[in-house]
């Protein structure tokens, strides 16, 4: 292993999900954000699921790929039509379901925008060199 691998690792890590593995935690981070949201009271207010749903489809389109981020904001808007909006897992094709197709739909254009944004690389200041300092002159005796 050389050393510009030991440098590169821990960078290609922070950069994202990699692998397929951002559908599949998607998948299953939506699947929790709609538990916690319907134990909070999301089949009386449904907009508590998208509050849970949207973070999750940001993450996914910032640190996956599109297509991960599509199909999880799918399966999202699967979750909320036949869980909260419905019930027994029923999909529902209505006005409400729609409204939730569309801010799912909105929430993956933004991270689409978001990840599209130039990153700007961070200066960092050179060090500065220790200022020379001179002896103190010493008086000499006279005499």
């Amino acid at each position: 292993m050389s050393w510009t691998t030991l440098v590169r690792f821990p960078a290609a890590s922070l950069d994202g999900m990699s692998g397929g593995f951002g559908f599949p935690f998607g998948c299953v981070a939506a699947v929790v954000a709609v538990v916690l949201a319907d134990v909070a009271g999301a089949t009386r207010q449904p907009w508590y699921a998208l509050v849970t749903l949207v973070p999750v489809v940001l993450l996914t389109v910032v640190w996956s790929s599109v297509t991960a981020a599509i199909g999880v904001a799918v399966v999202a808007w699967a979750l909320d039509s036949g869980f909260v909006l419905g019930r027994a897992g029923e999909l529902r094709f209505d006005t409400a379901s729609a409204l939730t197709a569309g801010v799912l739909g909105a929430a993956v254009v933004v991270g689409l925008l978001a990840r599209a944004r130039p990153r700007v690389p961070v200066r960092v200041p050179a060090p500065r060199r220790p200022a020379a300092v001179e002896a103190p002159r010493t008086v000499s005796p006279v005499g």
